[in-house]
């Protein structure tokens, strides 16, 4: 669905996505960088556990939280990505004050 155009100058950054190795350009978001590896949902709901991916993509609908370094409810859309980030997605409620 998502597909890059292509850029001789992009640096690629490495990531863990849910315990699977991917590239991402620095610069890209982390939301961005799991839509172009594929990975179109960033969590799951806590009532049904339905899949919900970026919407937004500007910080105001809190669908891309995402564990990032162990750090939970961070929103994927407004995080750079960085060389070596461990990403998970977030299954089901967000745990409060962590």
């Amino acid at each position: 669905m998502f597909r890059r155009l292509p850029d001789p100058r992009a640096v690629d950054v490495a990531l863990v996505v849910d315990g699977v190795a991917c590239t991402a350009r620095a610069g890209d978001t982390v939301a961005a960088a799991m839509l172009a590896a594929g990975l179109l949902a960033c969590r799951t709901t806590p009532v049904g556990g339905v899949a919900r991916g970026p919407y937004c993509l500007m910080g105001v609908c809190f669908d891309c939280l995402v564990t990032i370094d162990g750090t939970p409810n961070r929103q994927a859309c407004l995080v750079p990505v960085q060389d070596g980030m461990a990403i998970e997605s977030q299954r089901g409620k967000r745990e409060l004050g962590a």
